[in-house]
Parts: C-alpha cells; sequence; structure tokens
C-alpha cells in the first residue's frame, strides 16, 4: 500500500515523545514547543526540551509549557550529535521525533508517520518533506539545491531534517546520537540502522516548517568552525573507522570527494613554489590554478555571489574535515552529564489557534 493512501487512525496505547533540540532559540522556542505540542495531542505523547545550555532566554519561556527541560551538565559538550541523545535519555516514547528548536510541526504527520510505521516493522524511522522558508540566504539556497537530488519519497539512505524513530530500533544499535559528531548526526544514524538491517523512508507528506540561522552567509560560515560544526565530516568518518560501517559511511558522504579535490588544490597551489621555473612563471600558474574553480563555478552558477560563496565554503569545509579526523573522540556508551530543569507536572495547555498548521 502507498504510504499517502494509510488511515489516520491512531491506537490510543501508542506515545511518542517529541525531542526539540536548542540552542539560544529564543526567537523561535516557542513557536517550535506548541507546534510539538499541537502534534502530540492528538496521538498521545510527551515533548522533551533538550537544551545545550543556552546563554539566553529559551529556557525562561519554555518553562511556561508543559514539557520536559533537561540541560547538558557541561557547555564545553555542546554539538549536534550530543542533543538529540540527552534527549533521548530523559524520553518515554515508543516512538521518538526529532525537531531542532528553529522548526515548526506541521499538522497530520505523526499520525500518518506512526501508521506508516506500524504497518513496517522493519522500518526504523520516517520523515517527510521539509519546507525551508529561509530563501535569501546563500547557504540555505545551496542546501535545498542539495535536498532536491535525495529527498525523494520512498526507501531512503538518511532522514535529513529530522524524523520519527521507533524506540526498538534504536535499542537495537545502543544509543540514538554520536554525542562527539558536530554534524553529520543523522546520516551517522541512519548507517547504524542499516547495517543491522533496518529500513528509512521518507513520506510524501510535509513535515517541518525551517526557519534556519539569519546570519550572513560568511558569518555562518565562521560561526560554524568556531564551533565546530564543519568537523562532522572528520568526526564521522573516524567514528567508523574500525566499526565494520566505513564502508556505508563513504558512500553516504556525497560532498567527501569534492573536498579531498579541495585538499589536493591546495596541495598542488604549494607545489608551485617549488617548480624549478622563474618566479614570474610560478606567479602566472599560481594565479591561473587559484582562480580555476571560481571560474568554472561562476560559468555553472551564473552568478559570481553564488560561485565565490561555493568555493569558499569548500575551503571551510575541507579544512573542517581534516580538524574533525584528527579531534579525540569520548566512548559513545557513557551517559550524558545534565540535569532536569523541569518535568512535566500536570499543567494545561491550549493551542494557540493555527499552531502546527
Amino acid at each position: 500500500m502507498k504510504p499517502e493512501n494509510f488511515s489516520k487512525s491512531f491506537p490510543a496505547t501508542c506515545r511518542v515523545t517529541v525531542v526539540i533540540k536548542a540552542l539560544n532559540e529564543e526567537k523561535r522556542i516557542c513557536a517550535a514547543i506548541e507546534s510539538a505540542l499541537h502534534a502530540v495531542s492528538s496521538v498521545g505523547g510527551e515533548v522533551v526540551l533538550a537544551d545545550c545550555c543556552s546563554s539566553d532566554r529559551t529556557v525562561e519561556l519554555a518553562r511556561a509549557y508543559p514539557i520536559r527541560i533537561v540541560q547538558l551538565a557541561h557547555p564545553q559538550e555542546r554539538c549536534c550529535g550530543i542533543a538529540p541523545q540527552l534527549g533521548y535519555q530523559h524520553s518515554q516514547g515508543e516512538f521518538i521525533c526529532l525537531l531542532d528548536g528553529d522548526m515548526q510541526m506541521l499538522e497530520g504527520f505523526l499520525e500518518v508517520a506512526v501508521d506508516f510505521m506500524r504497518a513496517h516493522p522493519e522500518v526504523a524511522g520516517v520523515g517527510g518533506s521539509m519546507i525551508e522558508m529561509n530563501t535569501q540566504s546563500l547557504e540555505y539556497i545551496a542546501r535545498s539545491e542539495k535536498l532536491r537530488t535525495h529527498a525523494q519519497p520512498g526507501s531512503v539512505d538518511r532522514l535529513g531534517g529530522g524524523g520519527l524513530y521507533r524506540r526498538s530500533a534504536i535499542e537495537s544499535i545502543g544509543y540514538l546520537s554520536n554525542r562527539n559528531l558536530h554534524s553529520y548526526e543523522e546520516l551517522d544514524l541512519a548507517v547504524r540502522l542499516r547495517s543491522l538491517g533496518w529500513g528509512l523512508w521518507r513520506l510524501p507528506v510535509k513535515a517541518v516548517r525551517h526557519f534556519g540561522h539569519e546570519e550572513a552567509a560568511y558569518r555562518l560560515l565562521m560561526s560554524r568552525w568556531r564551533n565546530q560544526y564543519l568537523c562532522g565530516m572528520g568526526e564521522l568518518i573516524r567514528a567508523s573507522a574500525g566499526q565494520g560501517q566505513l564502508a556505508l559511511v563513504l558512500r553516504g558522504l556525497r560532498e567527501l570527494r569534492l573536498y579531498l579535490g579541495v585538499l589536493c588544490w591546495w596541495a598542488a597551489l604549494l607545489s608551485i613554489f617549488f617548480w624549478p621555473v622563474s618566479p614570474a612563471l610560478r606567479a602566472a600558474w599560481f594565479a591561473v590554478l587559484l582562480a580555476a574553480p571560481l571560474l568554472l563555478m561562476i560559468w555553472r552558477k551564473r552568478s559570481f555571489d553564488r560561485a565565490l560563496h561555493s568555493v569558499v565554503s569548500w575551503c571551510f569545509n575541507a579544512a573542517g574535515l581534516v580538524r574533525g579526523l584528527l579531534r579525540r573522540q569520548r566512548p559513545t556508551s557513557e551517559a550524558i552529564a545534565s540535569e532536569v530543569v523541569k518535568d512535566i507536572q500536570g499543567m494545561s495547555w491550549m493551542p494557540r489557534r493555527g499552531a502546527g498548521h
């Protein structure tokens, strides 16, 4: 049966935990929480806010809602991989739905997703389509272009932008997300699930709206270098080495060849200084080789701004790849030190009109 033909009946005994990952999301957190509460109200469940030691009013605002709030004990541990695992540690649901603090869940996804999971016990996780609300940033324009190539409905090799996962599948692989990863945590989860024979599926249903960062494209690159987000690919390769999953990881890293090519480009640029030719000729060759990728991208994208951003982004990511490969990692089996800031205490909540739509 096709996914779109499933009914929206939902067993009363089923429970879903929506884990909201957050770091300094005061602008979006209320909408994210309300959309999650609205979504679980129709299927039964709970909402857990996994906060990575926000320094703004994220936690203060979240306290007004009937949700569980848990927080990292050590701010220096914050990363993309640790937040989902933190929320999972404090969850109770039969299914776990991942949501970022700058996202809003859309009505209807959870009902269809759980029905599909119940009908297909071999499937570990399902996702839907993500509506990208930031249509101005060069970063998110590039991301949307990439998503179109591997976000079609059907069987998929990963779930980007969150998704609904089966707890029993997570238990079979030991943990939800790798606490060491500053990005690529969803690919890591997908690889570990697929290595044990679990399937992943994308439904033809709109699941979330994503608002994204509002920083300028180059400022965002600098921010991601400082917070080690760009180290994720190298960290993932290091984590999977020797675990029998490296081949699956390498096949899933579509950008790896590009970043390796950038490293080769840098090596070629450096080698020019040692060529046995005149300084003038070396300078000429250096200029040609330096400009070649930018000229190629200008021709492909028909835009200098987008071409320049692509090349600069490649360079940041290639450097992050090396940095991540060299970064030491903690055992993934260790429990994450945290505290429960607020627990659910029978509070009532009425959704705002239009919440989750």
